[in-house]
């Protein structure tokens, strides 16, 4: 397994308020963690600092022990909901980042299997010979528009509504995730992104870029993606390549 990411602050922010964590066990494991914070002065930096923190804190005490399939998806629920805690705890006892929160996309990546979790509308991908297959769905109002025929993809794009999300990490005392798992095989790339990515540039042309670029160069392309598009939002591109899988 090969891990490679990065973030930038985009070409209208003061201020990066995405963070994200990756690394591997010694079994060859890998988890990463993208999160894109929201609400107030710093609110949303610290939001998905702490998130982002809790995450590596409890995914790595709970993969350093053997674990099962099932293990994994309670080990992803347990960190994200210990993670919301602690966000919502900051946030309900400082009035200056009260409404503060943070989007949440996570992967582990085991015996030739991605398990992952997510709030909002950063996304994970799985990229194969040269297809780039969407994994999470949006928790967001343009997402719920599209799903009961009132908007189009197309539409979606430019909609006024798109950063609108329906579901953050730290926003109420429990969170909601939807979780899944695929199989992957040796050569694919697995994706985590927040949504400064996103919407400046298009799926076919991260598509296209994950399979022109070396795999050390591809989170640099994929942030220069979105900032020749002008990318106006942070942008965080966090990507794990399988290897030695069966």
């Amino acid at each position: 397994m090969r891990i490679v990411g990065k973030t930038d602050i985009g070409m209208g922010r003061k201020e990066n308020q995405d963070n994200y964590r990756a690394g591997r066990m010694q079994d060859d494991t890998v988890w990463a963690v993208v999160c894109d914070g929201m609400g107030g002065t710093r609110g949303g930096a610290i939001a998905s600092s702490v998130a982002v923190e809790t995450m590596e804190n409890e995914l790595l005490r709970g993969l350093a022990e053997p674990i099962s399939a099932a293990g994994i998806h309670e080990l992803l629920d347990n960190a994200a909901q210990r993670a919301n805690t602690r966000v919502y705890d900051l946030a309900r006892h400082d009035e200056t980042k009260r409404g503060m929160g943070t989007t949440l996309v996570a992967v582990i990546l085991k015996n030739n299997t991605v398990y992952y979790v997510h709030a909002g509308d950063s996304r994970a991908y799985l990229h194969r010979a040269g297809v780039l297959d969407r994994l999470t769905k949006d928790h967001s109002i343009v997402q719920e528009m599209i799903e009961n025929g009132t908007l189009t993809e197309e539409e979606a794009v430019t909609h006024p509504k798109k950063n609108l999300i329906t579901r953050a990490l730290g926003v109420n005392d429990t969170l909601q995730l939807d979780y899944g798992e695929r199989q992957v095989r040796s050569g694919d790339l697995i994706l985590l992104c927040s949504d400064g990515l996103t919407n400046a540039a298009p799926e076919q042309a991260i598509a296209a870029a994950l399979s022109e670029t070396p795999f050390f160069e591809t989170a640099d392309k994929l942030i220069s993606l979105a900032l020749d598009a002008e990318g106006q939002d942070n942008i965080t591109a966090v990507l794990v390549k399988v290897e030695n899988a069966h």
